[in-house]
């Protein structure tokens, strides 16, 4: 049998590492004067323009362009087409920006393809009250997939599965949130793909422990709760780590091989796919066994009449209602009554008529037949 790895030993050191670590990349964005925005949440100028030059594709046209502020470039009408759209971030320091900032593109890409062959196709501005409105509706709809999540899991396992699995979540987000603030990486929108990636990542690896230590409650009834959290992690430690491996392999390839948006995209997926094998570990499923030893003490403490200041003997109001349904069964002396909730007692009242119609003397035509009176002594 494979040993099994006791994680839940270094739940309180793993978890104390997470809050530290988030703790200095939150301080190292706030630093730093906040997030780096990119144009997508930030006012700026967007251009399409047509280059009327054979085999050029975006990163030319991006090297062309050198070092202005923010440059977002993007082929319009598929891979062999000779339109793009550039994108540059207003960094509030120059009055007339679109015009002035239309000029310096038009120029760069003259001198790189020549101006006869750059057309300009379309020049808009992009106000802050625009790109605010982005920004709040990519937080909109993060809560509200958190929120379908807690949802789904709520129905599918249990409320605190559900939570477990939703205080792992926000624990990827936070930590992501603070490793893109302090290293500075621009927030556009491919960083909230990135962020959302992350989350549905770590979410699958979290359901599948999840759905062992469900199946191992049915499989190892006589262990402890903390014996089958363990049992569970270590026996899909293996397919964790493969899957974050494989995922990792590819990853990297579009790390390496890209520039711009997308090696920044693939930045975050490294770094989140660590987090979130990590966080499916030392994070959920310590968290679920907390929730669960809460949940042992409360019951323990109810049983006892804790809740409402009474002998071990009084129950609350609900209890007490079971407990005088299930004692209204007419129960042999001295043979206990299990008390209980929904169809158990129903279950007891038909196992004891059984009892007395088995315990009826045959010879007596099925009727009870009387004790012999002892004589008493004088």
């Amino acid at each position: 049998m494979r040993k099994v790895i006791e994680f839940t030993r270094i739940r309180f050191v793993m978890i104390a590492l997470s809050v530290v670590v988030i703790a200095a990349g939150l301080t190292g964005t706030i630093v730093q004067g906040g997030f780096n925005l990119g144009i997508d949440f930030q006012a700026g100028s967007t251009q399409r323009v047509l280059i009327d030059v054979p085999n050029v594709d975006v990163e030319t046209v991006r090297n062309a362009l050198g070092e202005l502020p923010s440059v977002q470039v993007q082929s319009v009408g598929g891979q062999d087409s000779r339109e793009f759209s550039i994108r540059v971030r207003d960094t509030g320091d120059i009055d007339n920006f679109t015009v002035v900032m239309s000029d310096r593109v038009l120029t760069r890409l003259g001198e790189a393809f020549g101006a006869g062959n750059i057309t300009e196709l379309e020049n808009a501005y992009v106000g802050p009250r625009f790109a605010g409105d982005l920004a709040g509706q990519a937080a909109m709809l993060t809560t509200l997939a958190l929120f379908l999540i807690l949802i789904y899991l709520w129905f599918r396992f249990r409320l605190g599965y559900a939570v477990a699995a939703i205080a792992t979540l926000l624990h990827d987000v936070v930590f992501m949130v603070g490793f893109i603030g302090a290293l500075q990486i621009e927030v556009s929108t491919a960083t909230i793909a990135a962020v959302l990636t992350i989350v549905g990542y770590s979410l699958n690896d979290t359901i599948v422990v999840f759905d062992r230590i469900r199946e191992n409650e049915t499989l190892l009834r006589e262990s402890g709760f903390t014996t089958i959290v363990n049992t569970s992690i270590t026996q899909s430690l293996s397919r964790t780590l493969i899957t974050s491996v494989t995922t990792m392999l590819a990853v990297v390839s579009i790390f390496v091989f890209t520039t711009g948006a997308i090696q920044d995209f693939a930045l975050n997926l490294m770094v989140g796919i660590v987090v979130g094998t990590y966080s499916s570990i030392f994070i959920a499923s310590p968290t679920l066994l907390g929730w669960h030893r809460r949940s042992i003490a409360r019951m323990k403490k109810r049983s006892m009449g804790g809740k409402y200041g009474k002998s071990s003997t009084e129950t609350s109001p609900k209890r007490a209602v079971a407990a005088s349904a299930a004692t209204d069964v007419d129960a042999p002396a001295g043979e206990p009554v299990a008390v209980g909730a929904g169809p158990d007692v129903e279950a007891v009242r038909r196992e004891l008529a059984q009892k007395r119609a088995g315990s009826a003397s045959p010879a007596a035509g099925g009727k009870n037949v009387p004790r012999a009176k002892r004589k008493k002594k004088h």
